[in-house]
């Protein structure tokens, strides 16, 4: 299991209403994406031939996020193709969910400029990150 991303609400991630702005949320799913990449394939990892593509994002708003909240980032898989795969994320604040989401990527190899089965070594490092219980 891989632990949480613990995020810092910065000043300019809020809104005119003191909380943290709806659009925000897509770069916290995207700064979680990024870190359980690292600590699933690595930072050698060749994004060039091996890569992914998002196609859709989803996000349910729960509780506002305010400046001195401090959330974490639980990700989790929720469906896996041959190409494309569902994360799901849970961002807590002191244990208790404020936002939920999800994001569906495809596999892509951008030097042909075209979609890919799921590298092997990737299909087998997901099964660090826990299942989706919807």
């Amino acid at each position: 299991m891989i632990a949480p991303l613990k995020i810092q609400v910065r000043f300019s991630d809020l809104d005119i209403l003191g909380h943290v702005n709806n659009v925000t949320y897509l770069s916290y799913f995207e700064m979680a994406r990024v870190y359980y990449f690292k600590e699933l394939v690595g930072t050698k990892w060749d994004w060039q031939r091996k890569g992914v593509v998002l196609v859709k994002n989803e996000v349910e708003y729960h509780i506002p996020i305010l400046l001195y909240d401090e959330p974490s980032i639980t990700l989790y898989m929720r469906t896996l193709g041959n190409k494309s795969f569902t994360l799901s994320y849970k961002i807590e604040v002191k244990g208790k969910i404020y936002t939920t989401g999800s994001s569906t990527l495809v596999c892509f190899d951008s030097t042909t400029q075209s979609s890919i089965e799921i590298p092997k070594e990737m299909r087998e490092a997901f099964n660090k990150i826990e299942k989706d219980e919807k």
